[in-house]
Order: structure tokens, then C-alpha cells, then sequence
């Protein structure tokens, strides 16, 4: 059984509907646009116990339709937490040795201040008048719960796609409060590829009548319809074609011949619907807007000259990234970039691909060699942090 740490004094408990915790910053963010946010709410969950020395910590962050409930049932679909498979006693993120914390980033829709909270300066929702945000600006906002839980130094901070990013972002923005790094299958800029495909989700929703420019919480709306489609031409990208055919090669969907028509003939078409119809009814639609356009600026070699092995400059921080050799989203040779330069910069890094046909998802799944890639890396940093076993 995973055992919740209790809230320190300062963070209330989530609302009932979201449960967790819940700290509100009223220190002003500034964020990378120009623009600061006066005040802000960092929603959060935990797991196992923070120890005496605070040197335990350890820091999950999401992907982009992820959120901070990683190790509990989800509130909305009833799901296990998204790394159930890795975290509870014994296992690769053991509840029995580390404190893991893991927050709804900045923008987001469980609880963390986003595009659908209200402004207090006007009393509605901020839709589009929420400043655009980058993953620079979730990770200072990230910082500001660590703080809090009076953590000086995590032992590790660990996360997959988007949140390989926000790992890759912690290590360049407090190095010195980083003593491990594990992105995973992420890469140190986005792509055209990848801003193409998050242009094609925006404009699906832009496209919903019932997106109202952006307003649509003030006019009773929801644009469903411009979102589902958006989550099914995501979720394309996170399997593999290896992946598509095992599960659904061209079988159809409970019928034995075509229909000639354009309802889910194939399984394949079915599956790509529950998953679109499934997400809206956890996820806010302007929130997607915000988390694509997040991503698609980052480019943590644009900050140091144009050159990536100057990000990481004296850097003690110990990084292992893990890639999947039939993850076309990120591949392999996106995330080789990291390590180059990591070598170039002589920081302590380690690298492996892990064969396997699952596609980007594969880090979300029960993946044998990147479990023991993982608890293998966290064992040695263990080892070297004195976080011995009792």
C-alpha cells in the first residue's frame, strides 16, 4: 500500500473532487514572456515519507495530458496512478526509501492555476488572458513547491516526454539542487515535426464552434468535439506502427465486412474514438493550447548560444537518458543529442536504448529492461547519496 506523506503546515488539503494537496504562492512569478502572475496554486500529490535529513526527494514530472496523480487512483477516470507500475514499496520507485512529489504543472486543469481558474482581477475564467507559459515557467513554479516542503536538494528528478523536459530544464536552472537527472524519451528541442502535429490538435479545437474564441467557460460551452479529435492525433503519435498492428492489425469492429460507410469500421478507428471521447472529460481544452505551445518553445540550446554542451557547463548533476527504438516522437537520435553534449561538457552521464515495439508510451508501461535501466541507475545514485537501505 503506498503511504501518503501528510501536508506540512503551509498547503491545504486539495478540494475533495481532486484529492492531494494544494499550496497557493503569493510571491509574484515572472515568467518568460514578460508577463508574472500574481499569485498561483500548485496542486500536488506525494508518496512515502520525506526523512529526517531531507535528502530523499525525489520529483516525478508529467507529460503533456499527465498530471500530478502518478501513484493514486485517478479522481475523474478511476485509473491507476500513470506510473502505478513503477512506484510502491519495494518496487523501482520504492515508497519504502524515497519521497516522491509530483505536481500538475503551471497551466494545467487539476488544480494548478491554468486557463480555465479565474482571474481575480476581472472574477471569470482567464481563458486566453492567461499568459503564455513556457517550461521554464513550470519549473520555477515547480521550485517554489520544493521550497516549501523544505527540500534544499532532490535526490533525483525524473520524467518522461514533456516531463524529460522539465527534467532537462531543472538540472540547467538549479544544478546545484539536482544531485540526479533521468529524462526519458524527451529531447532538448521540439521539432517541426512535433510543432506540426501540436498545430494540427490547436486548430481541431480553434475549429469547434463551441470553442467561442477561447471564451467558452463564460458561454456554458465545452468544445468537445475540436479536443477529441486533437487527443486522436496525439495519441497516433505515442504507439508505434509495430505497436497499431500487434493490437489492432486491420480487424473490424464487431461486424464481419465493411459497411461502406464512415462509422469505426476497424477496431483501430474505435479504440482512436474512446480515446478522444475519454479525455474530455479530464482535460480542459485551452489547457491543451497553452501545454502544446509550452513545448513547442522549448529549446534549451537557443538559451546558450546555440550550442547544447553549453547548457550543461560544470554541471555535477548525474543524468542517465533512456530512449525506445520505436519511439518516433522523440527517437533515439533526439535524445543521443542530450548525451553528446553532456559528454562534451564531461558530465557524469549514462544512456541506454531500450529495445522494444511500444512506441513513445513504452515509459508508461510495464518495458522489463527500462524498469531495471531505472532501478538500476537510482540504486547507484542511492549508493553514492548514503541513501542506504534500512
Amino acid at each position: 500500500m503506498t503511504v501518503i506523506a501528510p501536508p506540512s503546515p503551509l498547503s491545504a488539503p486539495a478540494p475533495a473532487d481532486r484529492p492531494g494537496f494544494r499550496l497557493t504562492v503569493t510571491e509574484p512569478l515572472a515568467l518568460d514572456s514578460g508577463q508574472s502572475l500574481a499569485s498561483y496554486d500548485i496542486a500536488y500529490t506525494t508518496a512515502g515519507t520525506l526523512n529526517a535529513e531531507r535528502t530523499n526527494a525525489i520529483l516525478i514530472c508529467h507529460a503533456l495530458t499527465g498530471d500530478q496523480y502518478f501513484a493514486q487512483p485517478h479522481p475523474i477516470t478511476g485509473k491507476p496512478g500513470w506510473w502505478d507500475v513503477l512506484v510502491g514499496p519495494g518496487k523501482v520507485l520504492d515508497t519504502d526509501r524515497y519521497f516522491l512529489v509530483c505536481a500538475n504543472v503551471l497551466g494545467g486543469c487539476m488544480g494548478s492555476t491554468g486557463p480555465a481558474d479565474i482571474d481575480p482581477a476581472t472574477g471569470k475564467a482567464w481563458s486566453l488572458s492567461f499568459p503564455v507559459i513556457t517550461i521554464g515557467d513550470m519549473v520555477r513554479a515547480q521550485k517554489q513547491l520544493i521550497d516549501h516542503l523544505g527540500i534544499d536538494s532532490l535526490f533525483a528528478v525524473i520524467g518522461g516526454s514533456m516531463g524529460g523536459m522539465q527534467v532537462l530544464q531543472w538540472a540547467l536552472s538549479y544544478p546545484d539542487r539536482v544531485f540526479a537527472a533521468v529524462p526519458i524519451a524527451t529531447a532538448p528541442r521540439h521539432s517541426a515535426q512535433n510543432i506540426a502535429f501540436h498545430e494540427v490538435g490547436r486548430q481541431a479545437i480553434m475549429a469547434d464552434a463551441n470553442w467561442c474564441g477561447g471564451d467558452y467557460i463564460a458561454q456554458g460551452l465545452r468544445p468537445e468535439r475540436g479536443l477529441a479529435v486533437a487527443r486522436m492525433a496525439a495519441h497516433v503519435t505515442y504507439l508505434s506502427e509495430q505497436a497499431l498492428h500487434r493490437k489492432f492489425g486491420r480487424n473490424l469492429q464487431n461486424r464481419d465486412a465493411i459497411s461502406f460507410g464512415f462509422d469505426a469500421d476497424f477496431q483501430v478507428e474505435n479504440y482512436l474514438r474512446h480515446q478522444g471521447n475519454s479525455f474530455v472529460d479530464r482535460f480542459d481544452a485551452n489547457s491543451y493550447l497553452y501545454i502544446t505551445r509550452a513545448c513547442d518553445y522549448f529549446d534549451i540550446a537557443a538559451e546558450h548560444g546555440g550550442v547544447l554542451a553549453n547548457a550543461f557547463k560544470n554541471t555535477k548533476t548525474r543524468f542517465c537518458s533512456i530512449s525506445f527504438t520505436s519511439d518516433w516522437l522523440y527517437p533515439t537520435s533526439e535524445n543521443r543529442d542530450i548525451v553528446h553534449a553532456l559528454n562534451a561538457s564531461a558530465a557524469n552521464v549514462s544512456f541506454v536504448e531500450v529495445a522494444t515495439d511500444k512506441g513513445h508510451d513504452a515509459f508508461l508501461l510495464d518495458e522489463p529492461e527500462f524498469h531495471a535501466t531505472l532501478r538500476g541507475f537510482i540504486e547507484g545514485c542511492a549508493q553514492h547519496r548514503g541513501l542506504n537501505k534500512s
